[in-house]
């Protein structure tokens, strides 16, 4: 088997050879036809995460080296160990990689991806990055129907993270703003579903400019540079402020704008990791009554529910962009540059010589 695995924090990803894993138990073997690139893969090969002025989230201890990044996966099924159950080869499948202990209370109670012992596929256990990937169990495989595979995997993280996000975010009734603060591969997921979920066009704070016109494209009504002068001013004053925000940026700034669009007894759903730090005001949070939630990714459950909406042909595609596995590092680097307009694929189609 071919993988691209994290040998080094901050170095290029290496090129390995080994045996392809054959499956024991309820274990099954995919074949990896598409992998997603999300930005929180660049975080994990930096090996830290942002938290603002000079603190860093160290990574060490839950990635350790060598190991194989990639959570958004889609392909084919293999091999299969003997209780797996559900799963034949031949089946084509998108993985739900947010895997947990199993034990825990929030593990019983269906929220593995908040674990305090995470097994999660391209953190805790090697992902997608690789031609194969082993599957610690069949309920983790999705169909994904008559989707297009390279659409498919991105709901894994991509569409999860942000369906959870507006789920938290809701009700929105049609009288009511939304805003949604970031146009990336996960803010156009949000964009999209927010029509079909709640029936309004979000406005999207954007400071990217070129990424406009595929917001709009998702779905997007009003779109706002929040570096503009008075940006946040306007925004207040045209809306009344927003009911709910939605931060799929996760800066400093991008949470201060989020919170200041407000309206009273708003609801602000932090989702975004891109990192830095802003202070807030207690007696701020008081008089306005307003909620902040966190959303991390989302359940088993919600990616259920999320695909039947997707199979229903009801959401745009998400813009992509298909590239080989052997530029997996290159994929990462125009990440972490901004240089990426949707969401990078990394795709057995694109291995293949055009006719």
């Amino acid at each position: 088997m071919l993988s691209y695995q994290l040998d080094v924090f901050g170095q290029p990803l290496v090129r390995v050879e080994s045996e392809t894993p054959r499956p024991q138990g309820c274990e099954v073997v995919l074949q990896v036809g598409s992998c997603g690139v999300c930005h929180s893969d660049v975080h994990l090969h930096d090996g830290y995460f942002d938290l603002g002025g000079d603190a860093k989230l160290d990574m060490a201890r839950a990635v350790k080296p060598p190991r194989t990044l990639g959570h958004e996966i889609a392909g084919t099924v293999v091999a299969v160990g003997p209780d797996a159950v559900g799963a034949c080869i031949g089946d084509r499948r998108i993985v739900y990689p947010w895997v947990g202990c199993g034990q825990c209370a929030l593990c019983v109670a269906g929220n593995e991806h908040l674990c305090n012992a995470p097994e999660a596929l391209g953190v805790h256990r090697d992902g997608g990055f690789a031609d194969h990937v082993l599957i610690p169990h069949s309920k983790y495989l999705l169909s994904y129907g008559p989707l297009s595979e390279e659409q498919a995997c991105t709901y894994a993280c991509s569409g999860l993270t942000a369906f959870s996000a507006l789920i938290k975010a809701g009700p929105i009734a049609a009288t009511d703003r939304l805003v949604i603060i970031g146009a990336g591969g996960v803010g156009l997921s949000g964009i999209r579903l927010a029509k079909h979920l709640f029936g309004v066009a979000p406005i999207v704070v954007e400071v990217d400019r070129n990424k406009w016109d595929i917001a709009r494209l998702a779905g997007a009504g009003e779109l706002v540079d929040p570096a503009a002068d008075g940006a946040m001013k306007k925004l207040l004053k045209s809306t009344g402020g927003a009911a709910a925000v939605i931060d799929f940026v996760g800066a400093g700034s991008s949470f201060a704008f989020g919170f200041g669009v407000l309206r009273k007894a708003g609801r602000l759903v932090s989702v975004g990791l891109l990192g830095g730090a802003t202070p807030i005001v207690p007696a701020m949070v008081a008089m306005k009554a307003v909620s902040i939630i966190g959303s991390y990714v989302g359940s088993l459950s919600e990616l259920h529910e999320l695909l039947t909406i997707a199979q229903s042909g009801v959401l745009p595609d998400l813009p992509l962009v298909l590239q080989p596995l052997s530029t997996a590092t290159q994929a990462l680097d125009a990440l972490r540059a901004g240089r990426v307009s949707g969401r990078i694929v990394l795709s057995r189609t694109a291995e293949r010589p055009s006719s």
